[in-house]
Formats: structure tokens, sequence, C-alpha cells
């Protein structure tokens, strides 16, 4: 199978390469290498010794460090973007969030510190307030950091909160967007976001609030999510975090008029092999999530273009068809061998 970190595999080739290479010198020039390693090792000491104080200088520096928000992505861990992985290779702290997939976390340098920062429903492994503090403190040390976080960090992620903390404290920061979570269940599910014959816009509401007294307009979101006479120009909703919300989020979208045969689909850990979906309308939507095993996260979209829904073929799938492929062949092979 192929592996989820392959568009970077040469990186992973040239040191075997370079091995090879040197072991082929040493045959040919035993003794060149041996004084040749006498300069290299004294090179490399006078400057490690370098680097410390460089290190050590820059500790000290009043000057802060540099915070990278950076989005990973849905899920899958080819799709964190090129930019995302080479900053992880730079930095020197990593502080991620449960929603980070480990084949990212795998990615980060055995030098790099990792910090454990996430949040979820019930489960907070520190507050909000503490990780925008905890960012400030460490950036005050001279460290550049990567904020990891799932999706895209402008997308329901407080990376708003973040930014504005560390304005205050006079520290830089850079945005480096993520996959957001509706873009990947869409594709990942086959089920298109707009389209010119139902849906020309699409609006994300998030169903996790600060404040569980605030509610959503609830009657201008089932307003725009109405067709009009030709059955066009509505727009599709879609709802993050919802998954515990589903039948209150049902209920009120009957209650304020959409009608109860609007179709919606429910794609849990999107993206990721263990993806699942689950197509109903409103009226029957929550009942049918209590037959299947969902934990999320999950996203809930709704609008007439779960209709229009096509069936595709996963990049796992394809994953392991080319490795039942690959299997076959070498059997195929073996048994002519034998």
């Amino acid at each position: 199978m192929n592996s989820p970190l392959n568009v970077f595999s040469l990186v992973n080739v040239l040191p075997q390469l370079f091995s090879q290479f040197v072991s082929q010198w040493l045959k040919a020039a035993p003794h060149a290498f041996t004084r040749g390693t006498k300069g290299l090792n004294m090179g490399l000491r006078t400057d490690n010794k370098k680097f410390d104080a460089i290190r050590i200088h820059r500790n000290t520096n009043s000057k802060p460090g540099h915070v990278h928000l950076i989005g990973s992505g849905p899920g899958d861990a080819e799709l964190l973007t090129v930019k995302a992985y080479r900053l992880l290779q730079s930095v020197d702290v990593v502080m991620y969030d449960w929603l980070v997939n480990p084949e990212i976390l795998d990615m980060i340098p055995p030098h790099v510190e990792r910090r454990f920062v996430g949040k979820k429903c019930g489960e907070h492994s520190m507050t909000q307030i503490e990780i925008s503090q905890l960012l400030v403190s460490v950036a005050k040390e001279g460290k550049t950091i990567a904020r990891l976080k799932g999706g895209d960090p402008a997308i329901f992620a407080r990376a708003a909160e973040e930014c504005d903390v560390l304005t205050k404290n006079h520290i830089p920061f850079s945005i480096v967007p993520g996959i957001t979570a509706a873009s990947g269940a869409s594709a990942y599910a086959g089920i298109p976001l707009t389209h010119r014959d139902c849906a020309q816009s699409v609006r994300f509401i998030t169903a996790h609030l600060k404040d569980p007294a605030l509610q959503p307009d609830w009657q201008s979101l089932v307003t725009g999510a109405m067709p009009d006479a030709q059955g066009k120009n509505a727009e599709t909703l879609v709802f993050y975090m919802g998954l515990r919300r589903i039948e209150s989020i049902m209920q009120q979208l009957q209650a304020h008029g959409l009608p109860m045969d609007m179709p919606v689909a429910i794609i849990d850990k999107a993206t990721s092999t263990q993806q699942q979906v689950c197509i109903g309308q409103v009226k029957n939507i929550a009942q049918r999530i209590h037959t299947r095993q969902f934990s999320g996260p999950a996203l809930i979209i709704v609008g007439e273009v779960v209709s229009k829904r096509q069936k595709v073929v996963s990049y796992h799938q394809q994953d392991s068809l080319q490795c039942e492929a690959h299997n076959e062949l070498s059997n195929a092979v073996i048994n002519i061998a034998g």
C-alpha cells in the first residue's frame, strides 16, 4: 500500500543514496577518508559550539519568536499542504489539537518539541485562555512555534482569539490555510457543495456555540436554503460539530419551515480511512444516525446537493486496490517461478 507520506518520499530516499555513496568511496580511499574525518569532526565540534552560542544568544535575546497558525486539513494526511510540511520541519515547538491526524505528527522531526493542547466537547486539556497564554510565553523565549489545528485555522478554529492575544503582546505570526472539513467531506463523499441546478451558495454554521443560550438565526438559514419557484438559487447549509445536536438542528429547521423531505447527509471522520456517510431527510436523519456507530468529528450537509451525490473512489480505496494488484502480481510471479 502506498505510504501516506509518499509525496515527501524523496526526503526519505536521500539518506540511503548518500550512505551508498559514502560506502563506495570508503572502499576506494580509506586513508584519505580517515584523514578527512579528523578534520570533519573538528569542524563539526567547532560548528556545534557556534550553534550552541547562537541558540543561547537567541533564547536570551529580547526579540520574540514567531508563531505559525497552520491548518492540517480535514483528516487525510496527504491533504497537508507543502508549506505546512516545510514549516513543521523548521520550528522549535509544535502545539497541536486533537483533530490532527497522528500520521501528520509522525512527520515532525524528533528534535522538535511537541505539546498537546487539544480541546473537544467535554474534554479540554487546556482552556482557550491557557493556550493563548502558552503561545505568548513560549514565543517570548525566542522560539518558533507551529500552532497546528485541524481543518483551516480561520474556520471555527479560534484562530482570531489567538491572533488577538499575539498582537497585543507584539508577537509576529503567520497563518497557513488548510483544507476545511466541508471541502474534504464534499470531495470524499461525492457531494457537491454548490450545483448550478439547485444551489448557488453555501453557508457554514457552527453547532457548537461558546454560549449554549445563543442560537443561530434559524429563520435566516431556512429562508436561504429554500429554492425559488424554478427550484434554483438555494443555499447549501453545512453544520460543523453538530453530531450530538442532530435532533435539535433538524427540529429547528422543520419548525422554521424547511421541507421535511429536504435531503441531509452526515459524514463522520471525513477523508479518513474510517469515513462513513449516512443519507436521509430532515424528517428521519436523526433516527437513521442512531443505527450507525458515528463518533465524530462529523459534518452535516443540508440541501438538494445531497441528491446530486456521485459515487467516488476514495484515495484510500485506490491505495488498497493497488496493494491488492501488487500482491496478486507477486503471487503470480511466485507461482510461475515455482
